[in-house]
């Protein structure tokens, strides 16, 4: 049985594994080269200027702030996704009350529908919620102002992405909202998997909601939740928050830079001003960010494995 096993695991590996390196990994290499050039990406024509271009990134203040509202975004947006997704989940698979008749443990009633609920954003593509969220936040004509109007508070009108110290939460506030049903289902399929007779023992010892959740289903769940994480992170750093923000806010970018992130700079630096070869730079150094990212929060969540 063992004869000609190498070549038939390599036989399936080369091919998945060849086009990985043809449109993944040969794509970063050549980034990492142009990030040494000053290719324009207009022309076929570039030299080598070496370290310039990092010189320049170095000292560039627009750089600095992208890099730092994408760290906040990817330490916030997976926090509050996730922490809403554990909740939503938990009340719909494992909060609700013991029902006469009915199983010991169970959700909240209509826990059927709020999963269908939950889930819908991510039937909407990031564009159109983008744009349903830029009229909300009109400060003349959005539902937003509108209703605080009409429930009397006219003193109260933020310009909300108009307003370089709201702009950037209210992008956050739109990314929650479209990723977190996402992450409920993710977690309701990870409780469902886990025995009953677990919580049964614990409610028969007379632990409370939230007892179970915190010695229960969370470190039964942590494996998934560390994957969410490291797939949020991704997204908060990657093409979700390049979309909300190209969309919604003026510039785009703006106010006055308060929403530029990294993977806007890169698409405005290659795209816009054609500097193909500064945009890699920039590319590399969110490459760096991202695995950075992945890295620590792999080996700070490492733990014990449990089974059941």
């Amino acid at each position: 049985m063992q004869h000609g096993k190498y070549r038939f695991i390599v036989g399936f590996l080369a091919a998945p594994l060849g086009l990985y390196a043809l449109f993944v990994v040969w794509p970063f290499i050549q980034s990492i080269y142009y990030s040494f050039t000053d290719w324009t990406g207009l022309s076929p024509e570039f030299k080598m200027v070496g370290f310039d271009n990092y010189k320049r990134m170095f000292h560039d203040d627009i750089f600095w702030k992208s890099l730092q509202h994408s760290l906040l975004f990817a330490l916030v947006l997976p926090l509050v996704t996730l922490s809403l997704a554990l909740f939503f989940a938990f009340m719909i698979n494992v909060g609700g009350r013991r029902r006469r008749g009915g199983p010991v443990v169970s959700g909240v009633r209509g826990s059927s529908f709020y999963k269908i609920v939950y889930f819908f954003p991510q039937v909407l593509s990031i564009a159109i919620v983008s744009l349903l969220f830029a009229f909300a936040y009109n400060p003349d004509s959005g539902a937003i102002n509108s209703l605080l109007r009409g429930i009397g508070l006219d003193n109260v009108q933020p310009l909300w992405l108009g307003d370089p110290s709201l702009a950037l939460w209210c992008v956050m506030a739109v990314l929650v909202w479209s990723t977190v049903g996402f992450f409920v289902v993710l977690f309701s399929a990870g409780m469902a998997s886990i025995p009953a007779e677990l919580y049964e023992a614990a409610l028969l010892d007379g632990a409370s909601r939230s007892t179970t959740f915190f010695r229960i289903t969370l470190p039964l769940l942590w494996d998934t939740v560390q994957s969410g994480w490291v797939y949020m992170g991704i997204l908060a750093l990657g093409a979700e928050s390049f979309a909300v923000v190209q969309i919604m806010t003026t510039g785009p970018g703006g106010p006055d830079y308060s929403t530029t992130v990294m993977v806007l700079y890169v698409y405005q630096k290659a795209f816009r001003d054609g500097q193909a070869a500064y945009a890699t730079t920039i590319g590399v150094a969110l490459l760096v960010v991202t695995l950075a990212f992945a890295a620590i929060v792999m080996r700070l969540g490492r733990r014990e494995r449990l089974e059941y």
